[in-house]
């Protein structure tokens, strides 16, 4: 799942009142999607809860989501809130009723709280008239695609097998060249079997301000592609990639586009807080709303095993307290003491943090282990360190 960086709320325990205040909502206005990707984890994967979902959230659903997070950010004096407008392929919902909603949201939250709201789509159903609508009302979009060129997207099929790639690229150049104001990136799940500095510059060709490189969602018990085995001693595929990457990005000279990635990595190395799951000690910040109104935790869990991001909680008999006191929110935001005796003396940990939780998850153990990962995460952020002292010796020479 994808987030735009947002600021982190400020934490507050004034009477009795949990500290760490959720400050992403991902609002599920539609649960379907208008393409069939072979390798999605969230249809294609162990968890079934979606099939007994309604398609969209009905307006009673809506509207009392948009009370709960004013209300929690009342309750926490929160200055910002990110709401993430996600799907299925959330653009099935119609840009008039996304627009509605984040309008609802930001009437009900004190005036003090600035609501920074986004849509992730898979840029088919953009149209010159859902961009105006959406970016009128303050809605920035960010994009999901494997790569910036027809071949990148040829697992990326509508349910009857065509290429979505013709009616995915129209949007993001539409995006880019008509709306640049509202795009917000693009996101794309990392595949060691292209080449990295193509692919990078391929995403580039499409003007994002940001991209957001996600390694694919995998654990120990069912590994990502590309990981031949998983022991002490194996190849580092994902890290390798990423390093060409980085040097590609790193050595430019200019920021041709942000990677929130690296720029995650440099912040911890140099002591900074950080703002994704992927990296880093800081507690996860973000709860899902599905289209029926359910509280859950984060979508990428339920590539470990079905029901894995349920709470048994929703908008309509609880808080988001509650869910701050759920102890599988708890335990994701426990910091290093959840984290396997390995990661907790491991030299690199404030930087890689365990890497994301989904990525530690082993059936016979739950998510007490590294990241599968793990040396991928060391290859990089090794690397990332290597060429950041570099950078400060040459400037103190």
């Amino acid at each position: 799942m994808s987030r735009q960086a947002t600021p982190k709320p400020r934490p507050r325990t004034e009477g009795g009142r949990p500290p760490f205040p959720f400050g992403q909502f991902i609002v599920k206005v539609h649960g379907r999607c208008n393409l069939a990707c072979r390798y999605c984890y969230l249809y294609e994967g162990p968890d079934h809860t979606w099939r007994d979902r309604p398609a969209a959230a009905a307006p009673a659903v809506l509207d009392r989501t948009a009370h709960r997070i004013a209300e929690h950010a009342a309750t926490h004096g929160l200055r910002d809130v990110a709401l993430v407008l996600h799907g299925g392929e959330p653009l099935l919902a119609g840009a008039d009723r996304l627009a509605a909603f984040a309008d609802r949201v930001r009437g009900l939250t004190p005036g003090d709280c600035t609501v920074h709201t986004t849509v992730q789509t898979n840029a088919t159903l953009l149209t010159e008239a859902r961009v105006t609508t959406l970016a009128r009302h303050g809605i920035r979009i960010g994009i999901s695609l494997d790569g910036g060129r027809p071949a990148h997207n040829s697992r990326r099929t509508d349910h009857a097998g065509r290429p979505s790639w013709p009616a995915a690229s129209r949007g993001a150049r539409l995006l880019a060249d008509r709306h640049p104001d509202a795009y917000a990136g693009i996101l794309t799940v990392v595949d060691p079997d292209t080449d990295p500095i193509e692919m990078y510059e391929s995403l580039l060709e499409l003007h994002p301000p940001a991209l957001d490189l996600l390694l694919p969602h995998g654990n120990w018990t069912t590994p990502p592609p590309g990981l031949p085995f998983t022991g002490p001693g194996r190849t580092t595929p994902y890290g390798d990639w990423l390093t060409t990457v980085f040097d590609r990005w790193w050595r430019t000279g200019r920021r041709e586009t942000r990677v929130r990635l690296f720029e995650e990595c440099i912040a911890l190395l140099l002591g900074l807080p950080g703002a994704t799951e992927s990296l880093g000690l800081d507690p996860v910040d973000a709860i899902v709303i599905e289209t029926d109104g359910a509280i859950e935790q984060v979508d990428s869990l339920k590539s470990a095993y079905d029901t894995a991001a349920a709470t048994g909680l929703d908008v309509f008999r609880h808080t988001f307290d509650d869910a701050l006191r759920h102890p599988g929110v708890a335990a994701r935001r426990a910091g290093a003491d959840a984290l396997a005796a390995a990661c907790r003396a491991c030299p690199l940990l404030t930087v890689c943090g365990g890497g994301h939780y989904a990525h530690r998850y082993r059936a016979e153990n739950g998510f007490a282990n590294p990241s599968v990962y793990c040396a991928d995460l060391e290859r990089l952020v090794r690397h990332v360190a290597a060429r950041l002292s570099d950078a400060t010796a040459g400037e103190r020479r």
